[in-house]
């Protein structure tokens, strides 16, 4: 049976819920991008199925932060998915920090071995700092989730180099954190 993956692509794409906004970049649009890209792997992978939170670069979800986000982990929870992969930008107020990092419900946990994976891959692809794996269970995505689920920040986009890697290169973005799942899942 194929591996479930419920692919989060963080934010809307206008209020509610709307995300970081940088350089004239927008979150949800480039989380929107990276995600479709990794559906698009993982769906040609035959170990695999995935599915969007937002199938189209359009798609709102919620009609307020709170039923942003439970839309998107009942539909994850429904669906029966082995894993949820939240997929977002950081900021910073200072434009030089920078690197990806995983936020997991707890460590050690299943969803934060997995979350190594993808670091571990998306930045060896990269080339961004491994900021690494940090515990956060306050964040909705990663408590009210009933699989596995690793929230990525795959980049800063405060930091004009990250940005403009990140919205010029959704793909190798995507090929990061496909390899990661790969890597963790052995297939």
């Amino acid at each position: 049976m194929a591996i479930r993956v419920y692919i989060d692509q963080g934010h809307n794409p206008q209020n509610p819920n709307t995300g970081a906004e940088w350089y004239g970049l927008k979150e949800q649009d480039v989380t929107y991008r990276v995600g479709r890209a990794l559906y698009d792997l993982l769906q040609n992978n035959p170990n695999f199925t995935a599915r969007l939170s937002r199938p189209t670069p359009e798609t709102q979800l919620g009609t307020s932060n709170a039923t942003s986000l439970s839309t998107r982990t009942n539909q994850a929870n429904t669906w029966g998915a082995d894993l949820f992969l939240s997929i977002h930008t950081n900021a910073s107020l200072d434009t030089s920090a920078n690197g990806s990092e995983s936020l997991v419900y707890r460590i050690p946990s299943t969803a934060a071995e997995i979350a190594r994976s993808i670091q571990t891959e998306l930045t060896a692809l990269t080339g961004f700092r491994n900021r690494g794996v940090i515990a956060r269970p306050g964040l909705w995505v990663l408590r009210k989730t009933v699989m596995p689920a690793v929230l990525s920040e795959i980049g800063f986009l405060s930091n004009p180099r990250e940005a403009a890697e990140m919205n010029g290169n959704p793909e190798l973005f995507a090929e990061g954190l496909y390899r990661g799942i790969v890597a963790y899942y052995g297939v």
